[in-house]
């Protein structure tokens, strides 16, 4: 019997967050990758350096990759240290590829990673997500109700 998959992803110890992406696009599908990364780089993250902030996904022959991610080189490294920006393979499976590459190439939308964690397991994986980009207006509103949910609390913690 398989073994049900958990509501949401097990993060033990999160190294990289994509904070701007929440504000940036609307976010519709979560996908967990692992990644493919040498010995120094996973050293490297266990450190917890690394940033996706300008970071993305895509599909490429099959695979998808995740490009311009920084994963400084290690800093007790030898001469066989990583490269810190080099597209890195994620590991999904073959019918969640095609869905991600019939999304990004019919209907318009991107891939973006939300975070880098370690699992339990002690695994590295990536959070991504399907999004459609927002306009300005809609980052307008977004503000406008992050404001006022934070105004309401104000409002409730000072009444009660």
């Amino acid at each position: 019997m398989a073994r049900p998959k958990p509501a949401a992803f097990d993060k033990a110890k999160v190294v990289a967050e994509n904070r701007r992406a929440r504000f940036e696009y609307f976010l519709d599908d979560f996908y967990e990758a692992g990644i493919a990364l040498t010995g120094t780089e996973v050293k490297s993250l266990r450190f917890g350096e690394g940033s996706i902030a300008e970071s993305y996904a895509e599909v490429r022959d099959d695979q998808v990759w995740l490009v311009n991610a920084n994963v400084p080189e290690f800093s007790h490294g030898n001469r066989h240290n990583h490269e810190p920006k080099r597209p890195r393979k994620l590991l999904l499976h073959e019918k969640e590829i095609g869905k991600l590459r019939n999304a990004v190439s019919r209907e318009g939308m991107t891939l973006i990673p939300l975070s880098i964690y370690f699992n339990p397991r002690g695994r590295a994986k990536v959070e991504l997500a399907l999004a459609r980009g927002k306009k300005l207006h809609d980052k307008r509103e977004t503000e406008k109700a992050r404001d006022w949910k934070r105004e309401q609390g104000r409002l409730l913690r000072d009444r009660g």
